[in-house]
């Protein structure tokens, strides 16, 4: 049986670890808030300020999800999967680029025109090797991640995924990503629960 060991939910300027509020601030712009989270997280990663704002979303939920209990020294860096999702693929930074192409186009920006690459950034981060995939759906598709990471992990390909949903738009966004393990839990991967977590109500409790 896998089991959803961590989870980190975040939007609406909350972040939820595992079902809980672990920080909040009020921010205008949700560039604001990112940068407030990565504060919050102590870490000092210059990278981080050169990442597109989806990256930096996903880089962010993905650091604070790990920080649940997750114990790399248990795998080798090509058994952690990371299989993500969203509705609107890279479009808020293609529409930036867009507009630097009036002037001079930004290869600073263009890099991060393909969503893929908000995975790069955090298998950089935390020296993951296994598979990785970015799929696009219209909205959160449990049943999919749920049916795709059993199927990754039940081949061998890997004894651990990060999954989830990343999705930025203008000042709208949303990550909600899973930490799945073969190891003991309280929570067994399934739509039903990956669902659960997603719709987790985010005014703070």
């Amino acid at each position: 049986m896998r089991y959803i060991t961590a989870s980190c939910i975040i939007s609406d300027h909350i972040v939820h670890t595992n079902g809980k509020a672990a920080f909040q601030a009020s921010a205008a712009k949700g560039q604001d808030f990112l940068l407030s989270v990565y504060q919050h997280t102590g870490v000092q990663y210059p990278k981080f300020y050169k990442m597109d704002t989806l990256s930096k979303l996903g880089w962010l939920a993905c650091e604070l999800l790990l920080r649940q209990g997750f114990r790399s020294a248990d795998y080798r860096p090509e058994e952690v999967a990371v299989v993500l999702s969203n509705a609107n693929a890279s479009l808020d930074t293609d529409y930036k680029y867009y507009a630097t192409v009036k002037d001079i186009p930004s290869p600073a920006v263009f890099v991060y025109t393909l969503p893929n690459i908000m995975i790069g950034e955090i298998c950089i981060r935390h020296h993951f090797k296994g598979e990785n995939a970015f799929f696009i759906f219209e909205s959160f598709n449990a049943a999919f991640l749920a049916q795709y990471v059993h199927g990754l992990m039940e081949s061998g390909s890997a004894r651990a995924c990060i999954c989830g949903w990343v999705d930025v738009l203008g000042e709208e966004y949303k990550a909600a990503l899973f930490l799945v393990e073969d190891a003991a839990g309280e929570m067994p991967l399934s739509a039903e629960n990956l669902n659960k977590s997603f719709n987790l109500n985010t005014r703070h409790e």
